[in-house]
């Protein structure tokens, strides 16, 4: 929406320029404080770009993501039935850039190539792709600090991901190796997973990132099936969380596809129920090293407290939407592209705030330009001091009331504004506050089952 007054006062200056400067600058995250010790970082997530996008006057053909299905409305920034053109992820890192943001680093959780039939697709296609987009990233940022991490689309076949060195591992470190340690890519290269520290010039206590590959434990990766640790990533992950523990370092976890419950399907869990339960133990075990988590795969906009056995709050976790808009033919609702920026504190890496960028594809498509504008600033849209454990408890007490105008905030976010008409009422509803609180198996089926509560 143009902002009050914005279209009068840039046709009075007739300055293109300065209209569009103005227009960035609003949708531009505040800069902290004179005194406030804030860093900043981007989240992206799940661009699948599907290099067949074209227009085309036979609809079935625009691209192989609809899976011969006829594209809705295509345009050159892309359609809901088709995963990303090429030209919609420039202008999503187009935007990043012109923000002009200071960010200290940047976090990419995974899903380059299309959702298409495995045949279509190779292990060469597969790693093409990957490699397309890390030179992509690289080239609009070249001096960033990126931490990856896979998707179960970024193999092939998808979703095999391996609990042994192979082609692809082998592939994305070497793409992956001008942002990584020698450290990190060899840990890398063995389960697709690493650890590093990133060194900041204020933080009095360093930040490390540990970034999963969570593919591992997803329900369709038959490699993985009646394996207790697969690629022995769980011990890992143990050890590095206590060596952290000991040097009192602060910790983000970062991987693709996120443990608890989806928050669009009842009692269903995006990794196999038995590693979602270890994961929560050794999260919760940890909850005083681990200062967020964040994670991607579901396309949609959510947020999960952790809570311990005594429910009270000891972790934060995000999901970040999709730039992909592509949904399925019988899905009713999809999402809006989206990035997202977060801001921390320096200090001790508590998360203070994120703003959510976003681009109307419908609009986008219409007018041939592609306008990013800023969605929501999460503490000012949800009235909550930062982003810490105990406000996002608070918060989610407060989507939980029968009739909750807030949720109906929450929700029209977690599908990125698609459309302001879909409402989530009932059995929908019940899902997405209980996903909300209740990572564990016990603790959710407890809160599903009370369901009333939440009409």
């Amino acid at each position: 929406m143009e902002p009050p007054g914005g279209r009068a006062a840039c046709l009075a200056l007739g300055l293109a320029l300065l209209c569009s400067a103005l227009r960035a600058a609003e949708a531009a995250p505040a800069g902290p404080g004179p005194h406030s010790a804030v860093g900043q970082f981007w989240h992206v997530s799940d661009l699948h770009l599907d290099p067949s996008y074209h227009i085309t006057p036979d609809r079935t053909k625009v691209c192989s993501s609809s899976k011969g299905a006829n594209a809705s409305n295509p345009g050159p920034f892309g359609d809901f039935l088709c995963d990303s053109p090429y030209q919609l992820i420039l202008s999503a890192f187009t935007f990043m850039k012109d923000s002009r943001q200071q960010a200290s680093f940047m976090i990419w959780t995974g899903d380059s190539p299309p959702h298409v039939p495995v045949k279509e697709l190779s292990t060469k296609l597969v790693i093409n792709i990957i490699g397309n987009m890390s030179s992509t990233i690289r080239s609009f940022f070249p001096d960033l600090q990126v931490f990856p991490a896979l998707g179960n689309h970024d193999y092939w076949p998808q979703d095999q991901l391996p609990v042994t060195t192979s082609e692809v591992y082998n592939a994305v470190a070497d793409f992956w190796k001008p942002w990584l340690t020698d450290e990190a890519i060899s840990t890398f290269r063995k389960g697709g997973f690493y650890t590093q520290l990133f060194e900041s010039s204020v933080g009095s206590q360093p930040l490390r990132i540990i970034s999963l590959n969570t593919n591992l434990y997803y329900s369709p990766n038959s490699v993985t099936v009646n394996i207790t640790d697969p690629a022995n990533q769980l011990a890992w992950l143990e050890g590095i969380l206590e060596a952290s523990s000991q040097k009192q370092e602060k910790v983000y976890i970062i991987g693709h596809v996120p443990v608890g419950y989806l928050p669009y399907a009842r009692n269903t869990t995006a990794i196999r129920e038995y590693y979602n339960e270890r994961l929560v133990k050794i999260f919760r075990k940890y909850s005083g090293v681990i200062a967020g988590q964040f994670f991607g795969h579901t396309h949609r906009d959510s947020i999960m407290v952790l809570l311990d056995e005594e429910e009270k709050p000891v972790n934060s976790l995000f999901v970040a939407p999709a730039v992909t808009p592509v949904k399925n033919v019988w899905q009713m609702e999809s999402n809006n592209p989206g990035v997202r920026f977060y801001q921390y504190d320096l200090l001790d890496y508590s998360l203070l705030d994120l703003w959510q960028f976003y681009l109307d594809l419908r609009d986008a498509n219409k007018k041939n330009e592609s306008d990013w504008k800023l969605e929501y600033i999460l503490t000012k849209a949800y009235g909550i001091e930062d982003l810490k454990p105990e406000s996002l408890y608070e918060l989610a007490k407060q989507l939980s009331v029968p009739h909750s105008k807030l949720f109906e905030q929450y929700y029209n976010n977690f599908i990125v504004s698609y459309d302001k008409t879909i409402v989530c009422e009932e059995g929908c509803k019940t899902c997405q506050i209980c996903a909300i609180q209740y990572l564990d198996y016990s603790s959710y089926t407890d809160c599903i089952n009370q369901e009333a509560m939440w009409r």
